[in-house]
């Protein structure tokens, strides 16, 4: 008989969950508000970090077929890569804003209003992911491989989602860089 109960690992790490969903949104926030002065730009980061979305993206989907194939050593792998690549994105990500000015995107009509778009639900979607990711992550350290199951069919199309609207936000942007 399986049963959806936290278990005592998962609620060690409740606090901690708790506290990351907050802080890190908070971080970059505040982190994107301040310009490290006489510092050479890290302009060459956006295209590094686009990238890790992608990559990101691919390992998602590989982690997906993995699962679904019973490759369960080949999914917790691909998922641990991936949530590493999407922290190395984030500090990526931070350092540019805190060395460069801001890139304002530059196409007009419909266009801008479609960016516009992808970028906002990208933002709100990429600080909804963060919880959805650390409490799917834990539930499979703490072996609640149900209710691993269940919230990761929240978290995957979520952070899929934040992975390749990264890359389409980059790729929109780029000319205007």
């Amino acid at each position: 008989m399986t049963t959806n109960t936290t278990t005592p690992e998962e609620k060690k790490f409740k606090p901690w969950i708790i506290v990351l969903s907050i802080a890190i949104p908070l971080a970059v926030a505040l982190l994107f508000t301040i310009r490290i002065p006489n510092v050479e730009s890290l302009s060459f980061l956006p295209p590094i970090y686009a990238t890790t979305n992608g990559i990101t993206a691919v390992l998602l989907l590989i982690s997906l077929t993995a699962i679904k194939n019973k490759k369960i050593a080949l999914h917790k792998r691909i998922n641990n890569i991936a949530l590493i690549l999407s922290v190395a994105f984030l500090v990526m990500y931070v350092a540019y804003h805190m060395t460069s000015d801001p890139t304002k995107y530059g196409g007009e009509g419909t266009i801008k209003y479609i960016y516009y778009f992808i970028l906002f639900s990208h933002i709100l979607l990429s600080v909804t992911v963060i919880p959805f990711v650390l409490i799917t992550y834990v539930r499979a350290l703490a072996g609640n491989f149900e209710g691993h199951r269940k919230i990761a069919k929240i978290t995957f199309p979520i952070w899929l989602y934040v992975a390749v609207t990264g890359v389409i936000v980059y790729i929109m942007i780029s000319p205007y860089y």
